[in-house]
């Protein structure tokens, strides 16, 4: 069975995948555990599956394991933790910013893609970055200011 080396979350790993187009939300799920990332649409189009690829916000249900192979690979996990919350994760829970969180994991990635590229984003630059991640529930306007406040920008 082929082997994928990544760097995922910082650490180096092995991953089997007896088929090199099999996308890396099931990899991510099924084989190392990371339930983080969800499965949305499986079609790339809600975002609810985003991780961050060499920087890059990336839908994992339309990435193949094969194409991320010695690549750096980020997901929620990845990014803080309970007692030590990423100051996006941080903002979110300061701005209640998630309902039923199915959509968190996707919008979290998004702007921590964002921010690490443009730590002052504007309200603008949220808004399109996020344009393609779906909230059903319709907590845009709390996930917005959350990225504001994590880009040190006033809450709008």
């Amino acid at each position: 069975m082929p082997s994928y080396r990544i760097t995922l979350n910082g650490a180096s790993r092995s991953v089997e995948s007896s088929d090199p187009d099999q996308p890396l939300l099931y990899v991510l799920r099924n084989a190392l555990g990371l339930t983080g990332v969800k499965f949305g649409c499986g079609l790339g189009q809600c975002g609810a599956c985003t991780v961050i690829v060499d920087g890059e916000a990336t839908r994992s249900c339309q990435t193949p394991i094969a194409a991320v192979a010695d690549r750096r690979i980020t997901t929620i996990e990845g990014l803080g933790t309970p007692e030590a919350p990423h100051p996006l994760q941080a903002a979110f829970i300061a701005e209640q910013a998630a309902q039923c969180g199915y959509c968190a994991n996707g919008m979290v990635m998004t702007s921590a893609a964002l921010l690490a590229r443009n730590p002052a984003a504007t309200l603008e630059e949220a808004k399109e970055a996020l344009a393609g991640n779906l909230c059903r529930c319709g907590t845009h306007q709390r996930i917005l200011r959350a990225v504001m406040r994590a880009a040190g920008r006033a809450v709008p």
